[in-house]
């Protein structure tokens, strides 16, 4: 890895790629550092430490959530809507025309349509954030104006993080969102540090031991479950054309153990979140039933065994929705039968397509229980370890390695491509 990217410096287009995508996180990380007006910066890092999903929010806004800043919402509001945009062309034949179709236009189109989507989505998940936060005491709102204005700044904020991702996007070297929250998940790797050493109890050695290994070996099942597949060996008939003789080859189809990234993981987010900021809002209501069940609702999601367990089960089912979504088998199995192909030992068809969608059923649940273990894994070594400020975040690790492995995959690409240019 270290060579690749020492031979990547070496040539010249590679290098000035590599130092334009880190001046752009450089100026994100400058926009995520500007506060918003009237936060209490106490009481927010109090509530951090209580609510261990804020931390997971603040992962995916890439860190401009626990300052409070003008980036408060990140680039979720982007991803959300790139979600819809998937979930509609699936269920939308007249979108998966235009995209297959139209082409480089039909890409514009979706790109375009995307863009207008995360408007609406990030003013009212900036209501709904700044109410929170409002409730909690972090944010002091003098009037129904100052409110706006902060929705609005939330919104730009948001648009502004959306346009640095595509620049960065545009260098082909990865998925510019992706990087970003990468870096702010690295950027908070020294205050996390030094939040420990501060804390540094030499009687609790045993339990920093533990958090080692289970560090080391969460960041092995990242790597060892992002490149896990399954090959399923696909054969071609031959053909004869005249007198050559066409097909006849071998090769395979790669099925992924876990085909949904961390997608799952996020929609798990949204749907926990809101009824804990319905209730966060209604339990100030004047009406004394009303409040009475939102502080209930609050106290029962705000046990860490009840959390973590919807939470986990949130996670494993949206895995399998999610694959369901971007994996159709009888499509699959429709485009080999077109080409030739077929699996050995399976009938062409429909057969291939049941088989197909045995075994991605199969493999997915080994990939639904480690992302579920993932998103859980920051409560279950708190409460093992009973020390608060051991934060290891699973979901961060699977962030940063995937980043990593991409970048890695795009910088040997290129460099590929230009040692054959020699020849």
């Amino acid at each position: 890895m270290l060579r690749a990217l020492k031979q990547a410096f070496v040539i010249p287009e590679l290098r000035e790629k590599i130092l334009f995508i880190l001046g752009v996180l450089v100026v994100y990380r400058f926009a995520a550092n500007i506060p918003m007006p009237g936060v209490n910066m106490t009481v927010l890092s109090n509530l951090f430490d209580q609510n261990s999903m804020l931390g997971l929010l603040n992962a995916f806004s890439g860190g401009g959530l626990k300052g409070v800043s003008v980036v408060i919402l990140g680039v979720a509001p982007y991803i959300s809507a790139s979600i819809i945009m998937q979930l509609l062309t699936m269920a939308v034949p007249a979108l998966e025309r235009i995209q297959k179709e139209e082409g480089e236009a039909g890409r514009r189109k979706f790109t375009m349509w995307t863009r207008w989507i995360t408007l609406p989505l990030a003013a009212v998940q900036a209501f709904g954030m700044i109410t929170l936060l409002k409730s909690q005491g972090v944010i002091a709102i003098s009037s129904t104006a100052t409110l706006a204005a902060m929705i609005v700044t939330a919104v730009a904020g948001t648009v502004f993080l959306m346009w640095l991702g595509e620049l960065i996007t545009e260098q082909g070297l990865g998925n510019g969102v992706s990087m970003m929250i990468f870096a702010g998940i690295i950027a908070g790797l020294p205050t996390s540090a030094a939040r420990f050493l501060s804390t540094w109890d030499s009687t609790q050695i045993f339990s920093y031991l533990l958090f080692l290994v289970v560090g080391i070996v969460t960041i092995a099942g990242v790597v060892f479950v992002n490149d896990g597949q399954r090959v399923i060996p696909v054969s071609y008939a031959k053909r004869m054309r005249g007198a050559r003789v066409y097909g006849g080859a071998s090769t395979h189809l790669p099925l992924r153990v876990n085909q949904a990234g961390v997608i799952p993981i996020i929609f798990s987010v949204s749907i926990i979140l809101i009824p804990k900021m319905v209730a966060s809002y209604f339990a100030q209501s004047g009406s004394g039933t009303v409040a009475d069940i939102a502080i209930a609702v609050n106290s029962f999601l705000n046990d860490q065994w009840i959390y973590a367990g919807l939470y986990f089960l949130l996670v494993v089912v949206f895995t399998y929705f999610y694959t369901a979504v971007v994996f159709d088998p009888f499509k699959i199995a429709e485009n080999l039968q077109k080409q030739g192909g077929f699996v050995p030992g399976i009938r062409p068809g429909t057969a291939t397509a049941e088989y197909l969608g045995r075994v991605i059923n199969r493999i997915t649940l080994g990939g639904a229980l480690f992302l579920g273990v993932i998103a859980v894994l920051p409560s279950i070594i708190q409460n093992v370890t009973n020390i608060q400020s051991l934060t290891l975040g699973g979901v961060s690790i699977l962030i940063v390695v995937s980043v990593v492995l991409e970048l890695m995959k795009h910088v040997e690409g290129q460099l590929s491509m230009r040692s054959y240019e020699g020849f």
